[in-house]
C-alpha cells in the first residue's frame, strides 16, 4: 500500500495534519517531513523499534548514525550530556538552521541512533513544517534523508515516493527544500571542533563565531573512531547512472570523446552561485538519472569554502 501523501503549506502549515503526523510518530510509525535541507525520514528517537525500521526501510548500515531533530534548545538535555560554551554560541547563531552539532550522548538515546557510539548528532531545523511538527510531537525525532541508502537525497516528495514508495507511513509534501543539501556537521566533543560534513553553514561562518576548526581527516597514525555523523561513507548521494567528474575546461573534449565511443551522455549544469547550485543539485541529478543516459558528466566545482559542500556531494556520488 502506497504511503499517504499530504500536501501542506510551508508558510501556513495545517495544524490538524501535523497533529495527526505527530500521533503517528508516537505510535512508532515513520513520517517523512520537509526540512530546509532535504526531506527526512522521521521516527520517535526513543522508540527503538521505530528507529530500527528506519535502517530496514533505507537499507542503511547499522554503523551509520542518525541525526536527532529537536524543536528547541530546551530539549537538548533529553538527548545530550552537556553542552560546551562554544556549542552554545554556535546554537545561538545558527539554530534553527542547517547546522548539526555532535555532543556526548544522553544515556536514554538508543544505541541504534548513534551506531553504538558515545556521541549523538543534533540539530534544530528551520523549515516551518519541520519545526511545527517537532513542537507538536514534543519528542526528539531521529531522521536521516528519506531515500534508499547511498542513493540521491530527496528534495521533493516525488523523490521520496520513487525511492521508498510503500515503505513509509506518511509523507508531508511542502514542495522543494530551499537549501538543497544536507546540514553542516561539526563535532564539538573534540578540541578543536572538527568538521565532519560540509553543508550550508560554511567553515568561515563557523570560525567567525568560535575561531579555528579542524577540517579533513584526523592526522595519520591516529585510530579512526566510529562514524559520529552521517555523510562520511565514500559512496553516497549516488545516481544509478554512472557519474564522472571532469574539470570544467576539459568537459567539452571529454563529452566529444565519449560520444565518439557511442555513449549517450547527460551533463549536470549548475548555476555559478553556490547557493543556487545547492538548491537544485539533487533535483537535477534525479532528472538526469531518470533520462536513460549511459553516463553522466559533471564539472568539478571550485575548491573553495563556498563550494565545499557541493564538491563533497559530487565526489561521493561519483565514487565507484
Amino acid at each position: 500500500m502506497a504511503a499517504l501523501v499530504w500536501p501542506i503549506d510551508a508558510d501556513a502549515p495545517d495544524l490538524s495534519r501535523l497533529q495527526e503526523a505527530a500521533k503517528l510518530l508516537h505510535r512508532g510509525k515513520l513520517v517523512v517531513f520537509p526540512t530546509e535541507t532535504v526531506y527526512g525520514l522521521g521516527a520517535h528517537a526513543f522508540d527503538r523499534q521505530a528507529v530500527q525500521r528506519i535502517f530496514t526501510v533505507k537499507g542503511r548500515p547499522a554503523s551509520n548514525p542518525l541525526i536527532v531533530h529537536i524543536a528547541s534548545p530546551a530539549q537538548l538535555d533529553q538527548v545530550a550530556s552537556g553542552c560546551p560554551p562554544l556549542a552554545r554560541r554556535l546554537a545561538e547563531q545558527f539554530w534553527p538552521g542547517p547546522l548539526t552539532l555532535v555532543f556526548p550522548k544522553h544515556p536514554q538515546i538508543p544505541a541504534e541512533v548513534t551506531a553504538g557510539g558515545p556521541t549523538v548528532a543534533v540539530r534544530i531545523p528551520s523549515h516551518p513544517v519541520a519545526l511545527a511538527l517537532l513542537r507538536i510531537a514534543g519528542v526528539p525525532v531521529a531522521a536521516p534523508s528519506a531515500n534508499r541508502s547511498t542513493a540521491i537525497s530527496p528534495t521533493r516528495a516525488e523523490h521520496v515516493l520513487s525511492s521508498l514508495g510503500e515503505a513509509v507511513d506518511l509523507i508531508l509534501d511542502a514542495g522543494p527544500c530551499p537549501s538543497g543539501v544536507e546540514s553542516t556537521v561539526l563535532d564539538v566533543t573534540v578540541d578543536p571542533p572538527r568538521l565532519l560534513r560540509p553543508g550550508p553553514i560554511t567553515v568561515p561562518m563557523l570560525e567567525s563565531v568560535i575561531g579555528s576548526i579542524a577540517v579533513g581527516s584526523p592526522p595519520s597514525g591516529t585510530v579512526s573512531p566510529p562514524p559520529r555523523s552521517p555523510g562520511q561513507m565514500p559512496r553516497h548521494y549516488a545516481p544509478r547512472t554512472p557519474l564522472r567528474l571532469v574539470s570544467a575546461e576539459h568537459l567539452p573534449q571529454e563529452q566529444s570523446r565519449l560520444v565518439e565511443q557511442g555513449l549517450h551522455c547527460g551533463i549536470l549544469e549548475l548555476p555559478d552561485d553556490p547557493r543556487q547550485a545547492a538548491a537544485i543539485l539533487y533535483a537535477e541529478l534525479h532528472r538526469l538519472d531518470a533520462a536513460g543516459y549511459d553516463l553522466l558528466l559533471a564539472p568539478l566545482p571550485p575548491d573553495t569554502w563556498d563550494w565545499l559542500a557541493i564538491r563533497d556531494r559530487l565526489q561521493r556520488a561519483a565514487h565507484p
